[in-house]
């Protein structure tokens, strides 16, 4: 074989800092917006963004590995910085620090997109913290628990 051929594909998680409400309705479709752009810049594709008012979840297609971290980075800090500028009330507003990353396979995407649409729904019988503990687990990933919801 003389080329290399290669996609992935990410479930994306990660809250506000201190699980804080910043996120409202009317923010919310300017600040996806605008996150689908970075990732854009990245040559890689948005598929799916929703979430609740103190967390997101993204499900993103990316050619190259060697960019994801820079890719996460630059999507959390930049729409940081973009909620300060365009939200002067929203000055204090942050992300945590950390994240989750799941990968995901190409037979399951229209499970996740739709998981991601419904977010809603799912909230209203589980917290954030659940939900992302669930998913830790459910990908069997080994967390210290002093730390793992920050």
């Amino acid at each position: 074989m003389t080329h290399s051929y290669k996609i992935h594909f990410f479930h994306l998680i990660w809250s506000t800092k201190n699980r804080q409400s910043w996120i409202s309705s009317e923010v919310q479709p300017r600040l996806y917006s605008y996150m689908g752009g970075i990732i854009k810049n990245y040559d890689a594709k948005l598929l799916e963004i929703g979430g609740m008012q103190d967390h997101v979840h993204l499900l993103i297609k990316l050619n190259s590995l060697d960019k994801f971290s820079s890719l996460v980075r630059d999507i959390k800090s930049s729409s940081s910085l973009w909620m300060h500028k365009n939200f002067p009330a929203l000055r204090d507003f942050a992300w945590q620090e950390g994240y989750g990353s799941f990968t995901v396979s190409y037979s399951i995407l229209e499970n996740i997109q739709e998981y991601i649409r419904n977010q809603e729904q799912h909230h209203a019988s589980i917290s954030f913290d659940e939900e992302y503990l669930k998913f830790l687990n459910l990908h069997q990933v080994k967390v210290d628990q002093r730390f793992v919801l920050g």
